[in-house]
């Protein structure tokens, strides 16, 4: 059995260490859709409080899903050029 926190339980947790802004995929319908609708950066914002149910985001839009992702830059090497 796998105890490993994941996608919003994962962001709740990042949050209530003390995180203050965390990059995530939202959604208001499931994990598994925040990471399916995040083409083209319209679905994703940095979280940075959960209350009342919901995630909010920094520009305060309430989000019932946020799922951590990971930005990072794509080099030469790893594109067949």
């Amino acid at each position: 059995m796998n105890n490993e926190l994941k996608g919003s339980d994962l962001t709740r947790a990042m949050l209530a260490r003390g995180e203050k802004r965390v990059w995530c995929a939202v959604c208001d319908d499931s994990d598994e859709q925040a990471m399916m609708d995040h083409c083209g950066n319209d679905f994703t914002a940095y979280i940075v409080s959960f209350r009342n149910g919901s995630f909010y985001c920094s520009a305060g839009m309430p989000w019932s899903y946020a799922v951590p992702i990971k930005i990072s830059v794509v080099r030469e090497s790893e594109v067949a050029m």
